[in-house]
């Protein structure tokens, strides 16, 4: 569980460097998926700790499942706390708009914009609403330490 967080907080450190160096001077639509991919990864090691705390507390009956997806439906089963499952949500998001087809608008300017459709919704990622997301990530995952560091005490 704590290896699963501290690897979090590692691609944490890695988004904040593309959000606050690599997208400040390049503003390219690559960037901001990159970004993206980073905050996946960042969300699986959070999802690797909550699972893991789950089990530890004897929630789970079953094993972990190895694939992504499933271990995500059974974190929504599993807990019906509503910070968790709406990171859950985000997280899903965004593995969808990965792997979807999107259309690049002003690159190399300050509004950079990848857009996408993702569910019947348009959606727009630029660098303002990265920076919020990253700053969601960030909060969950100080989120399950607290969680987690309940249970050892």
């Amino acid at each position: 569980m704590k290896e699963s967080l501290d690897d979090a907080r590692e691609e944490l450190k890695r988004v904040d460097h593309l959000i606050y160096v690599s997208l400040k001077y390049t503003r390219t639509v690559d960037v901001l998926l990159n970004v993206i991919k980073r905050l996946i990864d960042a969300y699986d090691f959070a999802i690797d700790a909550i699972l893991g705390y789950a089990q530890e507390k004897g929630m789970l009956e079953e094993d972990i499942p190895t694939n992504p997806l499933s271990k995500a439906d059974l974190i929504l089963k599993k807990f019906h706390d509503p910070v968790i499952k709406d990171n859950i949500e985000l997280y899903l998001l965004f593995r969808k708009i990965v792997k979807a087809d999107y259309e690049r608008f002003n690159e190399y300017r300050r509004h950079v914009t990848l857009k996408t459709m993702v569910d019947n919704r348009d959606i727009e990622i630029k660098i303002d609403n990265i920076t919020e997301y990253y700053n969601i990530i960030k909060e969950f995952v100080k989120y399950i330490d607290n969680l987690i560091n309940e249970v050892k005490e």
